[in-house]
């Protein structure tokens, strides 16, 4: 059967902004697809035409330049997205740090950056993730010491979404040693203020490298990079927020935001892949009749569209919550936990439905499964989820 899709949260202007998700999704990203896949980005265009349909940082306040709207605006555009399949653009990410700036940054830093973003031409990235510290936000190494009216920057990252691409990254690293999450703090890299490993006086990229667009087993169209700080010269202003001391906290509080973005994300993603097993099944014959037609074919499709049907209301409630400013990091987490986790399971599922077709990257459901995989580890592992979680039981 088909799946009912209408959100509880949803309204007139929303499904219009679908309408225009849709048609940008449809006419100018799924054509792009395959080549971008092939050279592991989607490249800046995409972003900038996006930013002139107004499909980003939609809830943005609008005298920042953004769209005025709410997390329900962004959830329209992710869920577009990822019941196609379509992770090339990863506008969570720069969503996300976004909202570092606005809910973190000084008033300065919200109005140079901002409507930038809102328009394309920066693409966001936050560098955490380093070769030994993942999930240990602690053990992060990464040094920036403060020389005057600068700080030095040195260290490195890896696993960085929209790395290759971005023009502003956030980075995560240590002002002061001795102080553990205390000393941790945020700093602003503009990765456009110089030629990579320029050495003119003064140039804030100093030093500053991306490397190598990482191999990785799905997400392949999106730009995933290591980066390397050499002696970067970042101004003081360029610390968010404007104060030492505060990166700990400030990652911590949008954390919920993250975490419903992958929730939501899971839940549209299993949606596509449904529709388009429902579309296979019924084509593909076995026997001398549609698998359709076999009752194991049809026990498994209810399971499959039972699990959508109770995330679906699950994910509605934590949408309406946050847009509320009453979802906690507890139900974000659940959130996270029960969408990354239920959606291997169905894509599992959907899979073996497709026989040996499943295995094969031409079909919708083999790509989406492949990128399925890693939303059990960014964002928080699921083990990290369940952390949380029992400590607030």
């Amino acid at each position: 059967m088909p799946l009912n899709l209408k959100r509880s949260w949803s309204n007139e202007e929303l499904e219009a902004l679908r309408d225009t998700a849709v048609r940008f999704i449809e006419s100018e990203m799924q054509p792009q697809d395959e080549s971008a896949r092939k050279r592991g980005h989607v490249g800046h265009a995409l972003w900038r035409r996006a930013g002139e349909l107004g499909l980003l940082c939609t809830d943005i306040p609008e005298e920042y330049g953004g769209g005025g709207g709410d997390f329900r605006h962004e959830a329209v555009i992710y869920e577009e997205m990822a019941r196609r399949g379509l992770s090339g653009m990863s506008n969570s990410v720069h969503a996300i740090v976004a909202h570092y700036f606005l809910n973190h940054g000084t008033e300065a830093q919200k109005r140079k950056y901002l409507p930038r973003m809102a328009r394309g031409e920066l693409i966001g990235a936050i560098a955490m993730t380093e070769p030994g510290a993942g999930s240990d936000l602690q053990g992060i190494r990464t040094r920036a010491e403060r020389q005057g009216d600068h700080y030095v920057l040195n260290g490195s990252k890896t696993f960085i979404t929209n790395g290759f691409l971005a023009g502003v990254i956030l980075v995560v690293c240590k002002t002061d040693p001795t102080q553990g999450a205390r000393g941790t703090s945020i700093l602003i890299v503009e990765t456009d203020a110089a030629p990579a490993g320029g050495d003119a006086p003064g140039m804030q990229r100093e030093g500053f490298r991306v490397g190598r667009v990482l191999d990785k087993m799905g997400m392949k169209a999106q730009d995933t990079s290591e980066l390397f700080f050499d002696n970067v010269v970042v101004p003081a202003d360029g610390l968010l927020g404007g104060q030492e001391g505060q990166g700990f906290y400030q990652l911590m509080g949008d954390l919920p935001y993250e975490r419903l973005i992958i929730g939501v994300s899971a839940v549209a993603c299993m949606e596509g892949a449904y529709a388009a097993t429902l579309d296979y099944v019924r084509e593909r014959k076995a026997f001398g009749k549609p698998i359709a037609e076999m009752q194991n074919t049809k026990f498994k499709l209810a399971e499959v569209a039972t699990q959508i049907m109770v995330g679906r209301a699950f994910m509605d409630r934590c949408v309406e919550q946050i847009v509320a400013g009453e979802l906690d990091t507890a139900t974000a987490s659940m959130a996270k936990l029960w969408g990354s986790e239920a959606q291997g399971r169905v894509l599992d599922e959907l899979v073996q439905l497709h026989g040996g077709y499943g295995f094969m990257n031409e079909y919708l459901v083999t790509r989406m499964y492949a990128d399925a995989r890693v939303q059990r580890i960014y964002g928080g592992t699921s083990e990290i989820m369940k952390e949380v979680i029992s400590r607030a039981l």
